[in-house]
């Protein structure tokens, strides 16, 4: 066996990186996800009449679809490494128009406020998690 300088051990730890961000990251996405989900359920309180709306905001992971009729994007299967929170479903199918509003009825956003307040905060978790895993996966002897 002919001695690489630590050239095979380099490559070990850089192929087990993936593996441990894809493990890593996934309690970060689940949780915010759960937040945003949160959040938009906060916002969506003032445009509350039956609450169904309410109800029908949900977060989807990974492999699992989506609610038909959700915004946004109806029934959809999500990627891996991510999570999708969605509002509405097939028997509430109005989040768009309470969302933007219409010419009856005013705007009562709730959907893209709750995603410009904890975006950020969310995307530096996982981000977080992501470096959290490299450092754990390069730092193992």
């Amino acid at each position: 066996m002919s001695d690489d300088g630590g050239l095979s051990r380099i490559q070990q730890r850089m192929a087990m990186i993936p593996k441990r961000v894809r493990e890593a990251v996934k309690p970060a996405l689940k949780k915010s996800g759960d937040e945003m989900a949160a959040v938009m359920k906060l916002y969506a309180a003032s445009s509350k009449d039956s609450g169904a709306l309410i109800e029908s905001i949900e977060v989807t992971e990974a492999g699992q679809s989506t609610p038909p009729y959700s915004q946004p994007g109806g029934s959809t299967v999500v990627p891996e490494n991510s999570v999708a929170v969605t509002a509405g479903n097939a028997d509430v199918r109005y989040p768009h128009l309470v969302e933007y509003g219409t010419a009856k009825a005013p705007a009562q956003p709730f959907f893209w406020p709750a995603v410009r307040t904890v975006g950020k905060r969310e995307r530096n978790r996982i981000k977080r998690a992501i470096a959290k895993a490299v450092r754990d996966t390069w730092g193992k002897r």
